[in-house]
């Protein structure tokens, strides 16, 4: 517990719960933007477990962050496999595609968007049309031409570049990207945002002159992964992987080691050496074959993807490049994907307790949550009207759409914490009863350290200037 006795200058938290009334009527005039209020939002929270997925179907929360995205009001179930994303998800995820955007165009990425719906001609030619066998959301249009919606776009993509005719060397390498929504039609969706049939993801498809290049820019992507996972504050294991259906000579898996994984793993305690187990052959199960230390079990849900595709596509639809002396040649590609709403429900699944999200700092759909005075409370009698919205967004600008105002003054301030601290705000800020002190004091909630500290005005907002967003 901290105490900071910073002098008292007035004004910003004067009476704080009147305040409220205040932001309700007087926030809407030209040149202030309107605070954030609670009750405005919409959140079907559900916070009874029997009322989370309706009566007799709590047997289907079988994983810690389905129920808490559930019980919170995050997402709502639409049918099997499909969930409406609400508010505080968009936030979050809207977050998330920030800080991708900003890591992919550091190294050079440049956005897309591709149709989902998908020509079965691209897939054929490919003969994953046959191979994905009933993964493939099918459909036929009115002229009886067939489609699918796309899990991935490793033929539209290579098509897309093919139709461009020769690119030069000088435009390699050439790394494409996107985020939309992708569709699997899979045979047992379960565990919420872990394993949907309708999803986003993040995936980049890269052309280069040489299998040396390729493997240069493989290597860069995949440490820009490691980035966004090191920003996010999750811990991930970056291990060998199979190939499968997409193919390729070289292939990794981004891990977060968690009970539920759906992935066994094997990894060394000796050196740096991590596998999916489904690349290893019974032999090599115990043993580490690049030391020979010994191996242990783990298991992992997976958020990332790495592929080197070699020419596989760029052959199958003629991706090529003029070389130095004019040459037509085939472009050695990779692709590279991220669960996006995935990452989210992992996020949550290993940062969380039983019962209260926590979310990787950067990514809450707000960062201060503040609770007001008991309506009627002695607190709320003795203090002035504030002008807290517009001082605190003068102040700390980069909070702007942030803080968000819990105003159900109906509500005891202790309800409204066990609320707070069940949504994971990384901050709340508590007008309790140390408010009637001079200088008024406020309490703080770090919830993602477990921290409190009680802070008077000008120490809150000092506080607050360290805060960091995407």
């Amino acid at each position: 517990m901290e105490l900071a006795n910073h002098s008292y200058s007035g004004g910003l938290f004067k009476n704080l719960a009147c305040g409220f009334l205040y932001l309700h009527r007087s926030h809407f005039h030209h040149g202030r933007s309107k605070p954030l209020l609670l009750s405005r939002l919409f959140q079907p929270s559900n916070l009874q477990e029997d009322r989370m997925v309706g009566a007799g179907r709590s047997s289907e929360l079988t994983c810690k962050s389905q129920r808490l995205m559930l019980q919170a009001g995050l997402i709502q179930p639409a049918n099997t496999g499909c969930f409406h994303y609400l508010p505080f998800t968009v936030r979050a995820m809207e977050k998330l595609i920030r800080l991708i955007d900003k890591e992919m165009q550091s190294i050079g990425g440049q956005k897309v968007n591709m149709p989902s719906l998908t020509s079965a001609n691209l897939w054929k030619a490919s003969e994953r049309w046959d191979l994905l066998g009933k993964e493939l959301f099918r459909l036929k249009d009115r002229h009886s031409m067939d489609y699918c919606l796309s899990p991935t776009h490793e033929e539209a993509v290579t098509e897309l570049v093919a139709m461009q005719g020769n690119l030069s060397y000088k435009q390699l390498p050439l790394m494409l990207y996107q985020v939309t929504r992708k569709f699997r039609d899979e045979p047992k969706p379960r565990y919420g945002l872990l394993r949907g049939r309708e999803f986003y993801m993040k995936d980049m498809y890269t052309f280069d002159v040489s299998e040396e290049a390729a493997k240069v820019t493989y290597k860069l992507v995949s440490d820009a992964y490691a980035c966004i996972f090191d920003q996010l504050g999750l811990q991930f294991v970056k291990v060998q992987a199979d190939p499968g259906s997409i193919g390729g000579k070289l292939s990794h898996e981004f891990q977060l080691p968690a009970e539920i994984g759906e992935d066994h793993l094997l990894m060394c305690s000796d050196c740096h050496f991590a596998a999916n187990v489904e690349t290893m052959n019974t032999v090599e199960t115990t043993n580490c074959p690049q030391c020979d230390g010994k191996l242990r079990e783990s298991r992992g849900i997976e958020v990332g993807h790495t592929f080197y595709l070699g020419t596989k596509y760029s052959q199958i639809f003629g991706a090529s490049y003029s070389n130095t002396e004019n040459k037509p040649i085939l472009s050695e590609m990779g692709c590279f994907g991220l669960g996006v709403t995935r990452i989210l429900a992992a996020a949550i699944e290993v940062l969380s307790t039983e019962t209260n999200i926590r979310w990787p700092s950067l990514l809450a759909p707000y960062q201060v949550c503040v609770i007001s005075p008991k309506k009627g409370s002695k607190e709320e009698l003795n203090i002035n009207q504030p002008e807290f919205y517009d001082n605190l967004m003068d102040t700390v600008p980069q909070l702007h759409g942030e803080v968000l105002f819990d105003d159900r003054s109906h509500l005891t301030i202790g309800r409204r914490m066990k609320d707070a601290s069940c949504l994971g705000y990384p901050y709340i800020i508590i007008a309790g009863k140390r408010i009637l002190e001079d200088p008024a004091i406020f309490e703080i909630k770090c919830q993602n350290n477990g921290r409190t500290m009680f802070l008077t005005q000008e120490g809150i907002l000092d506080f607050l200037k360290n805060i960091q967003v995407v």
